[in-house]
């Protein structure tokens, strides 16, 4: 595992002058700017997001969560990786802006949680299932003796570390969830767990950080190792629509034993500038772009390269000047991935998306989709790996199945149907949520094809924009109460897919409603109900 590491100190005479410099020492300066320019951008940034885009993510649900609070940071360590991990967390938020205050486990108390409107806990499993000594204290003075609505207006994340040759795999994080949950704090996003310090779990955690944080660009602790796909079709569902762009995708690898994965498995992706903010640069460094040189182990061109690397805000540019292509490349860290649900299965042949175009107040398209949605031609090679997400793998047996999700979260369900098909699993309810019947019903052919063949036995579907008494999918839910209760005593499970932005949180609570703290709680602990929430 790779962690940021300091970066060594320039020389400088007696009066301050930084003296004469080899090509080694310009390149450490460069990277040295490149850490600064990260807190730098990332933070002008944050200043004219964070607070719209953090209280419309985390404030929507109706949770009164005061955004302008620091976000509790709270790690059980045994080894000092939670530790570690909290660290590289709390620079990661403090760089996109916001506040944040790091404590142990050992020091944290009840009146932190019960004044606390945010926090994250990065906690280790020790032994056989127990939790880290730092974390015994906590563990007798809190669990048994907070009031049980005490943590209502506390929002979490967990990031529970394990491993799983041990029976009880994660088992404080586990502990530690239930624990939160009957005290009535809500969660952020399901538990992130991490197998033996896994990067790609500590990517998907990266991610959450990303979203936390307004969308900001916060670098890979540790780059993926990505394939080649190549971008076979991309097709807008849209038309018309009030909303954003919303594109069909597909890919094919480039290796055919890529065509390897499960429903609710993540694409991760690596995207590029579009080919104007490369050129500018290049023009600015006075370089030429078809220069050879090497970029994640591979040859490639200097402008290929770029396209994949953070760049310098022009008032830094001048550190670069005078680099060689290949020591500025090294110099410029790459940029960060973008997740996104599988649509498909490998019996398709090709890995299919749903990805929505995301543009910014100044006008300027989300880096991901932008690549995906506009600037990447059909014929591309995209940068791509499939990440093993197991929290969203479908039920192993045949009991009845309830998906619930809104707008592009359609990906992740839309292949949980198809392997149910597959696996001749009928008894299947979607409920799903968009803007207009006439513009966002997407993939509306394969639902209708799913629900005649009986592959779905129930469909019900909420537009907003269209009027009703049911608007979005959490009032759908709200008003099939009584069919809901009735598929979960049979014993059905409960999938989510979609916006953590009013909807996660929304359905949520429609859900406790139907079927009950207690048992929501089970459900969770016995893997009935699952969210891929973004």
């Amino acid at each position: 595992m790779k962690f940021l590491t300091p970066i060594a100190p320039i020389a400088v005479c007696a009066a301050g002058t930084v003296l004469a410099l080899t090509a080694h020492d310009r390149t450490a300066i460069a990277a040295g700017v490149v850490v600064a320019y990260l807190a730098f951008c990332v933070g002008m940034l944050a200043r004219h997001r964070r607070r719209r885009a953090a209280r419309a993510a985390f404030g929507s649900a109706g949770t009164g969560a005061d955004t302008d609070r620091p976000t509790l940071i709270a790690f059980a360590s045994q080894t000092g990786f939670a530790e570690q991990l909290a660290e590289q967390t709390a620079r990661a938020l403090q760089g996109a802006g916001m506040p944040v205050r790091v404590t142990s486990f050992a020091d944290l108390d009840g009146r932190q949680l019960a004044a606390c409107g945010q926090a994250l806990f990065l906690v280790s499993t020790t032994g056989e299932g127990d939790a880290p000594d730092s974390a015994s204290g906590f563990t007798r003075r809190m669990m048994a003796g907070v009031a049980p609505d005490s943590l209502r207006q506390l929002r979490y994340g967990i990031l529970a570390l394990g491993d799983s040759s041990y029976a009880r795999f994660c088992a404080f994080g586990h502990t530690l969830s239930s624990w939160l949950q009957r005290h009535h704090a809500q969660p952020l996003f399901d538990m992130v767990e991490v197998d033996n310090g896994d990067p790609g779990a500590l990517r998907h955690w990266q991610n959450h950080l990303s979203a936390m944080s307004g969308g900001a660009e916060i670098a890979d602790w540790e780059r993926p190792r990505y394939g080649r796909w190549q971008l076979v079709e991309r097709r807008v569902l849209n038309p018309g629509s009030a909303g954003a762009p919303a594109c069909h995708l597909a890919l094919v690898p480039e290796e055919a034993e890529a065509l390897d994965w499960s429903a609710g498995d993540i694409a991760e992706v690596g995207p590029c500038h579009p080919p104007g903010v490369v050129a500018a640069l290049l023009a600015r460094l006075a370089l030429d772009g078809t220069t050879p040189v090497r970029c994640d182990s591979r040859p490639t061109t200097l402008a290929a390269a770029l396209a994949t690397r953070l760049p310098l805000p022009e008032a830094h540019l001048d550190t670069l000047v005078g680099l060689s292509p290949q020591r500025l490349v090294d110099a410029l860290p790459a940029l960060p991935h973008r997740e996104y649900s599988i649509a498909s299965l490998p019996a398709d042949g090709r890995l299919e998306l749903l990805v929505r175009q995301t543009r910014y107040d100044d006008g300027r398209l989300g880096l991901a989709s932008g690549w995906l949605t506009e600037h990447a031609a059909v014929g591309t090679a995209i940068a791509l790996r499939v990440r093993v997400n197991r929290a969203f793998h479908p039920p192993a047996d045949g009991r009845p199945l309830i998906l619930i999700g809104n707008g592009t979260g359609l990906a992740g369900l839309r292949a949980q149907i198809k392997a149910r098909e597959a696996a001749g699993h009928r008894r299947n309810w979607l409920l799903f949520g968009e803007r207009s019947a006439a513009h966002d019903a997407f993939h509306d052919a394969d639902i209708g094809r799913w629900h005649a063949s009986g592959v779905l036995e129930r469909v019900d579907r909420v537009y907003s924009r269209d009027g009703g008494p049911l608007r979005y999918v959490q009032d759908a839910v709200a008003a099939h109460a009584m069919a809901l209760r009735e598929w979960i005593a049979e014993g059905a499970a409960i999938y989510v897919c979609g916006s953590l932005q009013g909807m996660a949180g929304g359905v949520h609570a429609a859900l406790v409603s139907i079927a009950g703290d207690e048992a929501l709680q089970q459900m969770t602990e016995d893997g009935r109900y699952r969210r891929d929430v973004y």
